[in-house]
């Protein structure tokens, strides 16, 4: 009703096979008249409502009223094309005469030819005449066969929640009906565009990592598949006016149409996609009357698993993706109109090369490569590979991104047949396996450990990782057994969650509980464990922290072994600068306190978040996550300003950001460094706060200043503790306890960190430095004359100073206690 009074719009409404349209009064203005149709007051009408819906579907319009005032109605709608008799408007007795359904005989124009009838011998010849259909199908004989492919004359819809993979499936069609089949397809695309649809497929077929695509670095295989993709049988249609009607005008003049794909129907309203919200159902009639027509199947991909939506569109076949009890699996649940749920299938989601796979499936080794085991890796590696897919897919979170990172490159190397790659990627495996990443108390993370651990098994007898140091790729992450500078955080223990004792040197937890609960806001510290699984929260990962993993692309970064003074043996790195930079010395830079220096001014939201969907532009007074396209960042002595957000986009590209980003976004289009802002697809927001840690931070920056010159015990007391009290506002496991449970607010401090970092780096490359490697929060390396940092940055003790520190071409970079 406020979606009919305030915004004007029309709604499909369902009961049984019954249909009505909730309108407003300009549909059917002889509804204004006193008398000229049956009203109800909105109370009344909410009690009968089943009655007047089937009252309206019979024909006879039913006006509802707010207090004496109409201000909507009820009508009919053609079941045959789709249309309101809004013409009753001018004759508002023929509605009523009709006395029935809107197609009953009394409505038909008596000229008209009887239709064409047939019998049931007709329908069995036919049938026994053509035989197998043979029609397009997904390329996944399991799904195959629960679905019985494609069915001309059908409109099959994919339903899945955002980030379950629904697109692929469309995709998956598309490339068997196209490049295995040969056969035409029409790909609507309303969500991705021709570069996204090009670089998933190229993905899909080679194996290569479609984040690495998205930034255009094809290999020469991937290369060559483009280069065939020429002659493929895939028209697309990506233009962003792109309706159902324009889908069903332009298919007819496609000679030998096999498929046509839309991807995709959006349950969230976007002003600029006519294929969303509440027109869906309309769209959908139509995609329906089009495949009955063409007798073609049509393929839609809806971004929604609502029940409610679903039985609003007008699909013969529907697919829902669910995540399936088994780790790192699918369920594809076939249902058929009038029938129910007829079959299952179940899939393995393989998100880094968008596509899915069949459960046990390996993935496809692309011609001429070397399949894994035969001559490329060992059967450990492959172990190791196979174990970690859950993890590399996207299916499971949990890893360290440095350690996704390296598992990924494994996997890819085998799947390639990369033989160098895989020696690269020796001494990064021997450290991730010797330092066992903690994992989850599942099958896939005891499957992973126990991997890993007969990796670390081979080692030591002299088996995988014994290559000497190699050159890392640039922009290779830090090993997990690397000490990360004054930000290394402390793993939460039993006992952490409680206050400290009177008299602790700092009372971390309890100056932090006390900050939020000064809030006049009135904070929600916890959200509920029932709530959890649901809304915004699990679109919330590590990955939002948009920390720098980055080094500047013609400097050459080597892992070496070193001994530290307590006598354990590490990986250092040790950076090679060519040349053309002259002379120079590389300047080490520590930011100080960066995580609590965050706290001074980070925006966030205190209360729950709230779905506020696709969003015009962004709202200062509001903070949350935003769903947004990547932005393209051509600068090559910069990171890009989204840090490692960036490595794992969704099936469409996209990224989920925190306020943080969006700001920091929104400053470099002001000032000309972006061409615009990226648009926001989805957005869960409440009221903006930059002040709600701000008390702890200040309490944090008076106990720095008095126990920095006292040092030893009681300094690393401080530290550790407010580590532990940041850490606490996000537990990651069960059985870590925690006043807190705000993903949100933890993710936006480490971004607001990460984001000050990036900022003040960036100042003093416009200045003139060249910056050699940014990392974490608070490590930058930049090419100086000796005895001359940045002039950007302050030197001192201080939150938001610096420690700078000179060291020679050729030596290693000290890290921690180095």
């Amino acid at each position: 009703m406020k979606r009919t009074e305030v915004e004007g719009r029309t709604t499909l409404i369902h009961k049984h096979r019954e249909r009505a349209l909730l309108a407003p009064l300009d549909r059917l203005p002889a509804a204004r008249k006193a008398d000229a149709f049956p009203s109800h007051a909105l109370s009344a009408a909410q009690k009968d409502f089943g009655e007047l819906l089937t009252l309206a579907a019979q024909g006879q319009p039913q006006v509802l009223r707010r207090g004496r005032t109409p201000v909507a109605v009820l009508l009919p709608v053609d079941a045959a094309s789709g249309v309101v008799l809004s013409d009753t408007a001018a004759h508002p007795t023929s509605a009523a005469s009709a006395g029935g359904a809107v197609n009953s005989p009394q409505g038909q124009d008596r000229g008209r030819a009887p239709r064409r009838l047939a019998t049931l011998g007709d329908a069995i010849g036919a049938v026994l005449a053509s035989g197998p259909t043979g029609g397009p199908a997904f390329g996944l004989p399991g799904l195959d066969a629960a679905t019985g492919g494609l069915q001309p004359g059908r409109l099959t819809l994919v339903a899945a929640a955002p980030n379950v993979g629904g697109s692929l499936l469309g995709l998956a069609a598309a490339r068997q009906t196209a490049l295995v089949d040969n056969q035409r397809v029409l790909y609507a695309a309303s969500g991705p565009n021709r570069s996204d649809i090009m670089r998933r497929i190229v993905s899909a077929e080679t194996g290569g990592d479609y984040p690495r695509l998205k930034q255009g670095r094809l290999t020469e295989q991937e290369q060559r598949m483009a280069q065939e993709l020429v002659q493929a049988p895939l028209l697309i249609d990506d233009g962003s006016d792109l309706t159902a009607e324009g889908i069903a005008e332009t298919a007819p003049y496609i000679q030998d149409l096999a498929l046509v794909v839309v991807d995709r129907l959006q349950a969230a309203y976007n002003a600029r996609l006519p294929l969303s919200g509440d027109r869906l159902p309309a769209a959908s009639q139509v995609l329906a009357s089009l495949a009955r027509t063409l007798r073609v199947p049509v393929l839609a991909i809806v971004d929604s698993d609502d029940p409610g939506l679903l039985g609003l569109l007008d699909a013969d076949v529907l697919l829902t993706l669910a995540p399936a009890e088994e780790p790192a699996t699918v369920q594809v649940s076939v249902a058929e109109r009038d029938l129910g749920m007829i079959a299952s299938a179940f899939l393995s989601p393989d998100l880094l090369h968008a596509r899915f796979l069949d459960v046990g499936a390996r993935p496809a080794v692309p011609a001429g490569s070397g399949r894994p085991g035969e001559g490329v890796g060992t059967v450990v590696e492959q172990e190791v590979a196979e174990a970690a897919l859950p993890y590399t897919s996207g299916a499971r979170q949990g890893l360290p991104a440095a350690v996704t990172h390296v598992l990924s490159a494994l996997r890819t190397a085998l799947a390639d047949g990369d033989r160098h790659a895989l020696a690269e990627l020796g001494p990064s495996l021997v450290e991730v396996a010797a330092v066992q990443p903690q994992l989850t108390d599942t099958p896939e993370g005891a499957r992973l450990a126990a991997a890993l651990a007969a990796y670390a098994a081979a080692d030591s007898a002299g088996g995988p990782g014994q290559a000497a140091p190699v050159a890392s790729p640039a922009g290779t992450a830090d090993s997990p057994d690397d000490e990360a500078g004054s930000e290394r955080e402390v793993e939460i223990e039993p006992g952490d969650e409680e206050d400290e004792p009177e008299g602790a040197v700092f009372p971390a937890l309890k100056l932090l509980k006390d900050a939020v609960s000064r809030s006049k806001m009135h904070p929600v510290k916890v959200i509920r464990t029932e709530d959890r699984a649901s809304g915004p929260w699990p679109l919330i990962s590590e990955h939002m922290d948009g920390e720098p993993r980055w080094i500047h692309p013609d400097v050459t970064s080597t892992r070496v072994p070193f001994t530290r003074g307590n006598g354990k043996r590490v990986r250092r790195d040790q950076l090679q600068v060519p040349a053309s930079f002259g002379e120079g010395v590389l300047c080490l830079i520590d930011r100080n306190g960066s995580y609590p220096s965050a706290c001074s001014a980070v925006p966030l939201a205190p209360n729950k978040l709230l779905h506020t969907g696709p969003l015009e532009v962004f709202d200062k007074s509001q903070a949350g996550i935003y769903l947004i396209d990547i932005p393209q960042w051509s600068r090559t002595d910069m990171p890009h300003p989204l840090g490692r957000i960036i490595d794992r986009p969704d099936e469409h590209g996209r990224v989920w950001v925190t306020t943080p980003h969006i700001k920091h976004l929104a400053r470099l289009v002001r000032d000309g460094h972006l061409a615009a802002m990226p648009p926001i697809h989805d957005s869960w927001t409440g009221k903006a706060n930059e002040s709600l840690f701000k008390p702890f931070y200040e309490a944090s920056r008076k106990a720095r200043a008095e126990l920095v010159d006292i040092g030893g015990e009681p300094y690393k007391t401080y530290k550790t503790r407010l580590s532990i009290a940041l850490r606490l506002l996000w537990p990651k496991r069960p059985e870590q306890r925690s006043p807190f449970w705000r993903p949100d607010w933890r993710m936006s401090m480490v971004a607001e960190a990460s984001v000050r970092h990036w900022t003040v780096a960036f100042k003093a490359v416009q200045e003139g430095h060249t910056l050699l490697a940014l990392r974490n929060v608070d490590a930058a390396v930049f090419w100086t004359p000796d005895d001359t940092p940045p002039a950007t940055y302050r030197i001192g003790t201080g939150f938001g100073e610096v420690k700078a520190k000179f060291i020679q071409p050729g030596e290693i970079i000290p890290e921690g206690d180095d």
